[in-house]
């Protein structure tokens, strides 16, 4: 597999993992903390800081954008139940 194809699959996958969070609001990010270790704030913030990185300019808000989908606050307010 050349270094191409194996950016390719980790971007597929990458995108799949959001799919899939995205289709499952009802998990909320304590769940997810509890079971795995990682959330959705997590992963924007890794989003963020390879973002840095690369010295693109992406901060925490926009990459929770890019994850959630949406702007923080309006997810937050739609999905995230009273417990979080």
């Amino acid at each position: 597999m050349s270094a191409q194809q194996s950016l390719e699959l980790d971007a597929a996958a990458f995108r799949r993992l959001l799919k899939h969070l995205d289709e499952n609001k009802q998990v909320q990010n304590i769940d997810l903390m509890n079971l795995a270790g990682f959330c959705r704030n997590c992963l924007a913030k890794w989003y963020a800081a390879e973002a840095q990185s690369q010295n693109l300019n992406i901060d925490y808000d926009q990459a929770r954008e890019r994850i959630y989908g949406m702007p923080y606050a309006e997810w937050k307010q739609k999905y995230q139940s009273p417990l979080d």
